[in-house]
């Protein structure tokens, strides 16, 4: 499922390679990703992907793949490729950036009805759950040395 060519991938075949179309748009996308995940029943929202920035590339990371990026261990199924997939494209679609390798990113795609896309006037009525939370890499190395 992973790209298999990382000679030049600066995120070792994980995630969906993007291209923002205004340096604001970082912003934008992470702030909507925080409102795309999976639905609890008590109004939770648990948010399924993460933007990463590197080396001036930017990818659109499911969190399993986040924990992976961090060495620890995590069992990443089709269907959060899938997740993960859609949620790329519908960045793509709302004008938010342009998905690199499309062809990878639609090989697998979830129907709409496997997330929840909380508008933003809505948020208010949810709360709203990373399950990776983003560190610096100061402290990802520490934590890494330990």
């Amino acid at each position: 499922m992973n790209i298999t060519d990382n000679s030049n991938d600066v995120f070792d075949g994980a995630g969906i390679r993007i291209k923002l179309k205004t340096p604001d748009d970082f912003n934008k996308i992470r702030e909507s990703l925080t409102r795309i995940g999976v639905p609890a029943r008590d109004n939770t929202l648990w948010q399924s992907c993460h933007i990463l920035h590197r080396k001036g590339q930017y990818a659109i990371l499911h969190f399993k793949e986040m924990f992976e990026q961090d060495g620890k261990p995590a069992t990443i199924s089709d269907d959060d490729y899938a997740r993960r997939n859609r949620i790329a494209l519908l960045l793509e679609e709302w004008n938010l950036c342009d998905v690199v390798d499309k062809e990878h990113a639609q090989e697998n795609v979830a129907h709409l009805g496997m997330i929840k896309v909380i508008s933003f006037a809505d948020k208010k009525n949810w709360t709203l759950k990373p399950k990776y939370v983003m560190r610096s890499d100061k402290m990802r190395n520490k934590e890494k040395a330990a």
